[in-house]
């Protein structure tokens, strides 16, 4: 224990005085530069801040560069290879993804949760942020909500996995979902285990850890909507459920995209769960999983995990567009 300690400190105290001498040493050497006698006073200035900016940003660019951009490339280039990464095979391992079966299975699952997650979670976090501010435990009530996002996704499976858990047909239930059926009269289930379902039993991990994420933004957007404008709807005659989704949710609607596309952004990206929970077993596996399945399980496959990481990448892309893009015209805007 002390030992781990003492490595983390000594990374610490490393990693800090190389950021000290790196710009310490850095600005020595463009002090020298402008100080150079061919140099005048105005581009001496133009040098320092053409360049110094450079400097700061170096280090990030580099570590962007050999973690980020490198592998991209290298991904990119081993999707066009065999299993081992030597011989060129062409697009045949992009013809391959979308011939196998458990591909398309995969697709499938992606699918739901895209379409399930994001809106499940908003629409929860949206009524939670509502509800709470109007009653005087609300607080406490967001607490409560909040507290998933504390909590690890492997964590969170845990947890679940003692919810969903089951112990035969015969022995005594400690599932909490298992408790509640056998209470009220019927047979117990290996929920996890059935087709197609548990899929759903498994975005309700990240549902419930995603709607305190949601329900924290909107809260803060919903006390930007004026309380005359609320007032005068209701002097009008209007009822809670028309103020609501007449006044409030457009005047949250951009902020309710930002929630809906970083989730679903999470989503796209979604592994832990799923390996924790079931190993991508009984047709639960995920883009993220299946990539991990040909890469690291059975030998492994350069090309095929590759691809599939690939594919995951430009699953992506249309999302990250759509908010940029949406992000812009609101810039543009104000």
């Amino acid at each position: 224990m002390s030992e781990s300690i003492f490595q983390t400190l000594l990374a610490v105290v490393v990693s800090v005085g190389f950021c000290l001498l790196y710009f310490a040493g850095s600005n020595f050497v463009l002090d020298r530069i402008v100080a150079l006698p061919f140099a005048t006073r105005n581009r001496r200035e133009a040098i320092r801040s053409n360049v110094q900016p450079w400097l700061f940003l170096a280090p990030a660019l580099l570590l962007l560069g050999v973690y980020l951009v490198y592998p991209l490339f290298e991904t990119f280039r081993l999707s066009f290879f065999d299993a081992i990464g030597q011989t060129f095979v062409g697009l045949a391992n992009y013809v391959w993804v979308f011939k196998d079966d458990n591909f398309l299975i995969t697709i499938r699952n992606n699918f739901m949760w895209l379409l399930v997650v994001p809106a499940v979670s908003t629409a929860l976090g949206l009524v939670v942020a509502v509800l709470a501010d109007r009653v005087w435990w609300g607080h406490v009530a967001k607490t409560l909500v909040f507290m998933p996002m504390a909590i690890s996704f492997v964590g969170a499976s845990v947890i679940w996995k003692f919810v969903f858990d089951f112990r035969g047909p015969d022995a005594e239930q400690i599932g909490l979902l298992n408790a509640i059926v056998t209470g009220m009269g019927f047979a117990p289930q290996a929920w996890v285990t059935l087709p197609f379902w548990n899929n759903f039993f498994l975005m309700a991990i990240l549902i419930w850890i995603q709607t305190g994420f949601a329900m924290v933004i909107l809260s803060a957007a919903l006390r930007g909507v004026p309380n005359d404008t609320l007032e005068a709807a209701r002097i009008d005659g209007a009822s809670e459920l028309q103020i609501f989704f007449a006044i409030m949710v457009p005047q949250v609607m951009s902020t309710i995209l930002v929630v809906w596309t970083t989730i679903t952004i999470t989503v796209l990206k979604v592994f832990d769960i799923v390996m924790a929970m079931t190993g991508g077993q009984w047709d639960t596996s995920v883009l993220a999983n299946l990539m991990y399945d040909w890469m690291f399980r059975g030998g492994g496959d350069y090309g095929r995990s590759s691809t599939l990481a690939m594919v995951l990448m430009l699953a992506v892309i249309p999302v990250m567009a759509f908010n940029i893009r949406r992000f812009r015209a609101e810039e543009a805007q104000r």
